[in-house]
């Protein structure tokens, strides 16, 4: 990783990770991850700007606009994502005097046209979203993935941009969420996106107006488990797979996911998986 100082891009330091690792040694040929960054207070504005690459931009905070071929100035908003491609020019960033958060994700392969052969149909548009906790996970773990120069986490790093960017298109796409109006899984999806966070029944039960009786047997009527073994469940299943494709200790794994004791945490691993979080790192 590079992390260094431009402050005719920004005031806070500028986080780069290019891929040193030769192509030749990836698994996954179709689709590789060349770069990402992270350009944190970002005041540059760039006028007629072209890339070799497709790349992912989402912006987490700020605002400014957005604009290919000089057609339509489009504005971008905090929980926004926009794509850059070749053959286009962009003029794009924040507005004069302003910053936004960005992060990029630049990638190549002949998948690429499958995306854009069937749900990645929208290029020249900025597409609003929101941002939650969940979005971040993720993006912190395609840069770990990607700092550690291992072709095996290489691959992981380019799938994880997939199903993210596929998740992102989902939201985006008012006609795609339709399924979602159904309360059952409004709430399955409600439950999952909190999984880093201390769960919280009486939370969830006001906000989707119902009693905790209620949430337990619809929980238990669509998974077949009870409410509180259906968020552990949730919460080792998300740690096994930030045990394998992140740096955190498993102290950091289990606070992140929002236990407060570790020995706990331990434990109910140890239930489900059938070892401990440190012999799972080890063995796997």
């Amino acid at each position: 990783m590079t992390t260094y100082m431009d402050y005719t891009i920004s005031s806070k330091p500028i986080r780069i990770i290019d891929r040193t690792t030769d192509k030749s040694k990836l698994n996954i040929k179709s689709l590789a991850m060349i770069s990402v960054g992270h350009l944190p207070n970002r005041k540059l504005y760039r006028r007629t700007a072209s890339f070799q690459h497709y790349a992912l931009v989402y912006i987490a905070g700020g605002s400014g606009t957005y604009r290919i071929n000089n057609g339509e100035q489009m504005k971008v908003g905090k929980g926004s994502f926009f794509f850059f491609f070749p053959g286009a020019v962009f003029d794009y960033g924040p507005a004069h005097n302003e910053t936004w958060d960005e992060f990029y994700f630049t990638v190549e392969g002949s998948r690429l046209q499958e995306w854009l052969d069937t749900w990645l149909t929208e290029l020249d548009k900025v597409h609003q979203i929101g941002t939650d906790d969940a979005q971040q996970s993720k993006i912190d773990r395609i840069f770990m993935l990607m700092e550690s120069g291992d072709p095996a986490n290489l691959d992981r790093a380019a799938l994880l941009l997939e199903s993210f960017l596929y998740e992102l298109v989902l939201s985006s796409q008012p006609r795609l969420r339709e399924p979602s109006a159904d309360p059952m899984t409004k709430l399955l999806d409600d439950i999952s996106a909190s999984i880093h966070h201390p769960f919280d029944a009486a939370e969830v039960c006001e906000r989707h107006h119902i009693s905790l009786s209620t949430l337990r047997r619809m929980i238990h009527k669509a998974t077949g488990y009870s409410l509180n073994e259906y968020v552990h469940r949730l919460k080792i299943s998300e740690a096994k797979n930030m045990l394998l494709n992140t740096h955190q200790s498993v102290k950091e794994t289990a606070v992140s996911l929002g236990f407060k004791d570790v020995f706990y945490f331990s434990r109910l691993f140890k239930k489900y998986v059938g070892v401990s979080p440190q012999h799972f790192r080890t063995d796997v």
